[in-house]
């Protein structure tokens, strides 16, 4: 009898560790897993595929050409590499080279399906596809910005606010930074906007806007100020499945997006902020920002209310529109420009990559302002219509803010 107790003691305890194992993930396989030498080795377990790949911006950039509006257009995109598979069907890849510290994305290829990596639970969503994220942080190196350390900490918050302009009630994402809660201050606010097909999430997760905020506040080199980020689709409560639309696939192509709905409705928000937060109400103490089409619309916001904001920044912006007529809020663009630099704003800031598909609008938009002498600030890096700039643009914007 005794010896049937023990067994069965035995069974309970093997079966708990099975149950644990299962829920916390066992042992598995290590990846993505960042060497001593600084190399990065990726593992993917499948023992009948044929071929395994892995793909991310980590990797040397490869040529990719596409069509918009008619032209050809060539864009960099991610690098490949092949996995070589080993024991147990473990397929492996170490890169030959030291990757420089930064925050990637990537996926694997089995057999040419693209998949995230199972052992790794870092996971973002751009638009309607998922990437797994590899982040190598250094000290004194800009990745160490997007990591966490021990400083103080804004709070991140999800805010409905009412919309006239759309008929329903939208979302925000707003972060207030370290003390404020505990504070009678007012601040400084930020409005940050993301690009197409991206919503108010976009920038906290893709963008690690918080991590940078807290870390740049904590230095010294930015103001503590509010921040507040936008879901730039009018058509839209919040992001997917926060939404009333349920299991609806993200996608790019969504009504009201680059039309003038967004921009004229813009002042809704700020009403808002200045209604429900501690905000130094005044233009002098206002900024705005935005990648790609967010880049679009803060160049419309802030032309067609120059009174609004003191600060403005365009990072890898679209510009221009194929037929101004759609809405006001693009006509007489070249007044309007004037009209905002006689009030005299603080900072407009360009930044874009060497390749991005997008420069040369940039380039003919700076052209313009310097052949009528107005004053901006410039920042060129390279590579493309990425994450991975658009992160270095915030973090070079936002030190320049509030002086």
């Amino acid at each position: 009898m005794k010896k049937l107790a023990l067994i069965a003691a035995a069974m309970l305890l093997g079966s708990a560790a099975f149950a644990q194992q299962a829920l916390f993930g066992g042992p598995g396989v290590v990846s993505p897993e960042i060497n001593a030498d600084g190399t990065v080795t990726f593992r993917y377990q499948a023992p009948k595929a044929v071929k395994v790949q892995v793909t991310g911006d980590f990797l040397p950039t490869q040529k990719t050409e596409f069509e918009m509006n008619g032209q050809k257009m060539t864009f960099d995109s991610p690098g490949v590499a092949d996995l070589k598979e080993g024991e147990n069907g473990i397929w492996e890849y170490t890169t030959p080279f030291k990757v420089a510290p930064e925050m990637y994305t990537y996926t694997f290829r089995i057999d040419g399906n693209s998949v995230i990596d199972p052992n790794n639970m870092f996971v973002n969503r751009d638009v309607a596809s998922l990437t797994s994220v590899l982040l190598v942080p250094e000290k004194g190196a800009r990745s160490d910005l997007y990591a966490i350390h021990n400083v103080p900490h804004g709070t991140v918050s999800k805010v409905w606010y009412p919309s006239a302009t759309a008929g329903f009630s939208r979302r925000l994402t707003v972060y207030t930074p370290a003390g404020y809660e505990t504070s009678k201050a007012k601040y400084p606010v930020l409005y940050v906007l993301h690009g197409i097909g991206g919503d108010e999430d976009a920038w906290v997760t893709q963008g690690r806007a918080t991590q940078i905020l807290d870390n740049l506040i904590a230095r010294g080199e930015a103001k503590p100020m509010i921040v507040v980020f936008t879901n730039g689709n009018i058509s839209q409560e919040a992001a997917p499945l926060e939404n009333s639309t349920g299991y609806t696939r993200p996608t790019m192509s969504l009504p009201q997006t680059m039309e003038g709905t967004f921009e004229t409705a813009f002042p809704e928000v700020v009403k808002f902020i200045d209604s429900h937060y501690r905000t130094i109400a005044k233009k002098q103490s206002r900024a705005i920002c935005g990648l790609s089409m967010g880049g679009f619309h803060t160049l419309y916001i802030s032309l067609n209310n120059p009174d609004m904001f003191n600060y403005s920044g365009m990072f890898s912006a679209a510009i221009g529109v194929n037929d101004p007529s759609v809405s006001p809020i693009y006509q007489d663009f070249d007044a309007k420009l004037a009209t905002y630099f006689s009030k005299k704003p603080a900072l407009l800031w360009v930044g874009i990559g060497s390749t991005d598909f997008l420069i040369q609008s940039n380039n003919d938009f700076r052209k313009k302002l310097d052949a009528a002498g107005y004053p901006y600030k410039y920042m060129e890096t390279d590579g493309g219509h990425i994450w991975r700039n658009w992160r270095i643009y915030l973090s070079e914007f936002v030190p320049l803010l509030f002086k």
